[in-house]
């Protein structure tokens, strides 16, 4: 914070100088020449800053490999008021989440060929909070066939986001708006 203050100090000084020196002209080409350079610096940092708010374009969600995706999907729950922590592994990330009124979330992320689990569990961890079961989220950038929505019926608290589910979530769409359970 100090440097910026240095900083905003020093270039102020220097607009002042310059118009004792020369006149107003070396005051309106320093502001001109400091707009262009944000322009440029928020048009660089723009999409980063997006996608760190957790907004993302269909483009980006399909480039991600399963890790990325796992990273987008935490941002996308913070982005909707959930407290993420992600569970690191090799082949396979998790995501717990946690709501302001208690709700829990667990995420699992199923690559494209791979089928669902008969009756596994996104993942092991139980949460000993609280005897609420937590809503299980499985995430796929492809669809799901029947046979997946059968699973995820019979499983009871599951529910299947696919890729245009998923798209619009990137884009801003609340999860609570997506799932048929509301959350």
């Amino acid at each position: 914070m100090a440097g910026l203050v240095v900083v905003v100090c020093a270039v102020v000084a220097v607009l002042a100088l310059g118009y004792r020196a020369a006149g107003i002209g070396v005051p309106l080409a320093g502001v001109v020449v400091l707009a262009i350079a944000v322009t440029v610096v928020v048009r660089r940092q723009g999409p980063v800053m997006r996608r760190r708010l957790g907004y993302y374009t269909p483009e980006e969600l399909l480039e991600l490999d399963t890790q990325g995706l796992a990273l987008a999907v935490a941002r996308m729950l913070r982005r909707d008021g959930w407290r993420v922590r992600l569970l690191p592994a090799a082949d396979r990330p998790r995501l717990c989440a946690l709501d302001s009124s208690g709700r829990r979330l667990d995420v699992a992320f199923r690559p494209v060929a791979e089928p669902l689990p008969d009756e596994d569990l996104p993942h092991p961890h139980t949460h000993r909070e609280n005897g609420q079961s937590p809503l299980h989220l499985v995430v796929h950038r492809g669809s799901f066939g029947a046979r997946d929505v059968r699973w995820a019926r019979r499983q009871g608290r599951t529910c299947l986001l696919d890729g245009s589910l998923l798209r619009r979530w990137g884009q801003g769409t609340r999860l609570n708006e997506l799932l048929p359970t509301g959350l």
